[in-house]
């Protein structure tokens, strides 16, 4: 089955594609990564944790394993239904309603940051201020420096796969571009276009305090993971 998809986004491949080009196939064959480590590294044992975004459960199932609780949320029912032993939420981010909820962490992973509607963006950082608890924390993943030089260029995963990021053409919106990703493995091959705001200056800083947060620390040595706190 294949969603509805916003505009400006695309997937091509087999199986479910998301609203925003992802295959559904493709996200279960990648492993978690480092990213489990950095959240457990950075909040305490045992926090209550706001998974925005989770896909099929990369990061969800090490946190559940390593003691955390959380709740994972996602606008794609072929995503969410392979999230195991997580509390789960079929919904778009950026207008999520839990009412009076509030969480020790949100964690705001895969670059969504830089979605490239802007107010799709504004309403993804109102989500984590809205639920994040007086003294917790939002971490959340942000594309490194360099990402859009050396284009094209193609990395090899330790899942057995390459991916190709094929172009990342200007659009007409200013810090806007139109990006390109291939993903290719012996028995199948997707694609994904998706729009991405590229964050120049203190222009990320400026969204945190838009949305009443502040930058509190940078989490890894490439940058692309940072914590922020309530301002």
């Amino acid at each position: 089955m294949t969603q509805r998809v916003r505009e400006g986004y695309q997937g091509t491949g087999p199986g479910d594609i998301t609203p925003d080009g992802c295959a559904v196939e493709h996200w279960l064959r990648l492993s978690a990564g480092d990213e489990p480590d950095v959240v457990e590294a950075a909040v305490p044992a045992g926090a209550s944790v706001l998974e925005l975004g989770c896909g099929v459960g990369r990061i969800t199932h090490p946190l559940l394993e390593r003691g955390f609780t959380v709740t994972a949320v996602d606008e794609s029912p072929g995503m969410l239904a392979h999230v195991r032993g997580a509390r789960t939420v079929c919904g778009a981010v950026e207008t999520l309603d839990l009412g009076d909820e509030r969480f020790d962490v949100v964690l705001l992973a895969s670059f969504l940051v830089h979605n490239g509607d802007p107010e799709v963006r504004r309403g993804l950082l109102r989500t984590c201020r809205r639920y994040v608890a007086d003294g917790g924390q939002v971490l959340i993943q942000r594309e490194g420096q360099g990402w859009y030089e050396g284009l094209p260029r193609e990395t090899h995963n330790r899942d057995g796969g390459v991916v190709r990021v094929v172009s990342a053409e200007p659009t007409d919106v200013p810090h806007t571009s139109r990006v390109h990703l291939e993903y290719e493995y012996p028995d199948a091959r997707w694609t994904q276009t998706f729009l991405s705001f590229r964050y120049t200056g203190d222009a990320f800083e400026r969204a945190l305090a838009e949305a009443g947060l502040t930058l509190d620390a940078v989490l890894t040595e490439d940058g692309t993971w940072v914590r922020a706190r309530p301002a």
